[in-house]
C-alpha cells in the first residue's frame, strides 16, 4: 500500500511505532468525540439515572478501547518486522480483552443495580448477586485471555470440574443453606424484627438472617439458631404479616340464667375500656363477642379485641380478665363452675319385696 502511494516509510520500528501510536491516538480521539456526542443527545432525551450511568461508563472507557482498536487496524497496513508485529498484536489483544472484560463487568453491575432499584426483592440480595456477577464475568474473561495466550483450557476445565464436584459434595449442606438464605432474603417471608412461630413450636423475634442460619430470640431471651434449609421447608407463622396489628381472642362462659344481651353489652364496654387504657391496645377498634357453644355448665362465647403487635396480647388479656370479673360481680353476671347434675333412680326396698301377705316383718 505504501509503495502504491509512493511513500517510503522507514523500516526502523523505533521510528514507525511512535507514528503509529500518534495516528491511533488521533483517530481514537476523533471517533470518541463523535460517538459521545451522539450518545449525549440520546441521553438528554431521557430523564433516567440508568442512562446517565451508562453514559458516564462509556465516557470513561470508550477512548482506551478505541485506541487499542485503532492501533490494531494501523498495524495491519504498516510493514513491520514479524517479531515486532506479533509482540504488538499479542499485547494489544490482551489489553483490549482486559478493557472489554472490565467494561462488561461495570456495565453488568450498572444494569443489576438498576434492576435492584426497581424491585425490592433484588435489593435484599444485591450483595451476593454483584459478587456472583463479578465472579462469572471474571472467570469467563480469564478463560478467554488464557485461550488467546495459547494456553490449553482442557486440562484446566477438567481439573476444575473434578474439583468443583468434590467441593459441591463436601459443601452440600452449606450450599443448600446459602441458597435458602438467598431465597429468604429475596422472597422475604420473614424479616429482622418480625415475631414468628416455627412449625416445631419455637417462637420469638427474628434477630438475624444470615447466609447459613437464621437466629430467633425467644421471649425468655434465649436464641434459637435454625439452618436456612430447614427454615424454608417448614411452616412459619409470621405475626407481622400482612400487618403488625392482630386480633386477641378471649374465651368466656356465663351461666344459663344470664341475660345474653346484657352480657354482650357489659363485655364490650369492658373490652373498649381496656383497649383505650392499656398500652398496646388499638383504641379505635370496637370490641365484639360471638356466642358459639351451649356447654355443659355455661354458654360460651369469644371476645374479639385488637392489639398493636403480638406480645401486646398478653397484657391486654391480663387486664381484660381482671376487669371483666370485677364488672360481672357488680352486674350480677355469673361465670359458673363446671357443674354436672346426676339423676339417681331410687331402688325399691328388697325386704318389702320379699315379705308376703302373711309373712312376718
Amino acid at each position: 500500500m505504501t509503495e502504491m502511494l509512493g511513500i517510503k516509510i522507514p523500516m526502523n520500528p523505533w521510528v514507525v511505532l511512535p507514528l503509529i501510536v500518534l495516528a491511533a491516538v488521533i483517530l481514537a480521539y476523533l471517533a470518541n468525540i463523535a460517538i459521545l456526542s451522539i450518545l449525549r443527545r440520546v441521553v438528554r432525551k431521557t430523564a433516567t439515572e440508568f442512562d446517565d450511568r451508562i453514559y458516564r461508563l462509556v465516557d470513561r472507557y470508550l477512548f482506551p478501547l478505541l485506541l487499542v482498536g485503532g492501533l490494531l487496524l494501523i498495524l495491519d497496513v504498516v510493514p513491520l518486522p514479524p517479531k515486532v508485529l506479533r509482540a504488538a498484536h499479542g499485547l494489544l489483544a490482551l489489553s483490549g480483552l482486559l478493557l472489554a472484560i472490565f467494561l462488561l463487568t461495570k456495565a453488568a453491575l450498572v444494569i443489576l443495580r438498576n434492576v435492584e432499584a426497581r424491585y425490592e426483592a433484588m435489593r435484599s440480595i444485591k450483595g451476593p448477586m454483584e459478587i456472583l456477577t463479578k465472579i462469572v464475568l471474571i472467570a469467563v474473561g480469564g478463560m478467554i485471555i488464557l485461550d488467546n495466550l495459547g494456553i490449553s483450557l482442557t486440562p484446566i476445565l477438567t481439573t476444575l470440574g473434578i474439583g468443583s464436584l468434590a467441593v459441591a459434595i463436601a459443601l452440600q449442606d452449606t450450599l443448600g443453606n446459602f441458597f435458602a438464605g438467598l431465597y429468604i432474603k429475596a422472597d422475604r417471608p420473614i424479616e429482622v424484627g418480625h415475631y414468628v412461630r416455627l412449625e416445631s413450636g419455637e417462637e420469638g423475634y427474628v434477630d438475624r438472617i444470615g447466609w447459613r442460619s437464621t437466629r430467633i430470640r425467644m421471649l425468655p431471651n434465649n436464641m434459637v439458631v435454625v439452618p436456612n434449609s430447614k427454615l424454608v421447608q417448614s411452616n412459619i407463622t409470621n405475626y407481622y404479616l400482612p400487618e403488625n396489628e392482630l386480633a386477641v381472642l378471649v374465651q368466656v362462659g356465663v351461666h344459663y340464667d344470664s341475660d345474653l344481651e346484657k352480657v354482650e353489652r357489659v363485655t364490650c364496654e369492658v373490652g373498649k375500656g381496656v383497649l383505650q387504657t392499656v398500652p398496646g391496645g388499638v383504641p379505635s377498634f370496637e370490641p365484639f363477642i360471638r356466642y358459639h357453644t351451649f356447654n355443659q355448665s355455661s354458654i360460651d362465647f369469644t371476645v374479639i379485641l385488637r392489639a398493636r403487635e403480638f406480645v401486646d396480647n398478653f397484657l391486654i388479656k391480663h387486664e381484660f380478665i381482671k376487669r371483666l370479673q370485677e364488672r360481672y360481680n357488680r352486674e350480677g353476671i355469673t361465670i359458673p363452675f363446671p357443674i354436672r347434675t346426676i339423676y339417681m333412680k331410687a331402688e325399691p326396698d328388697s325386704r318389702s319385696q320379699n315379705a308376703g301377705p302373711g309373712g312376718q316383718g
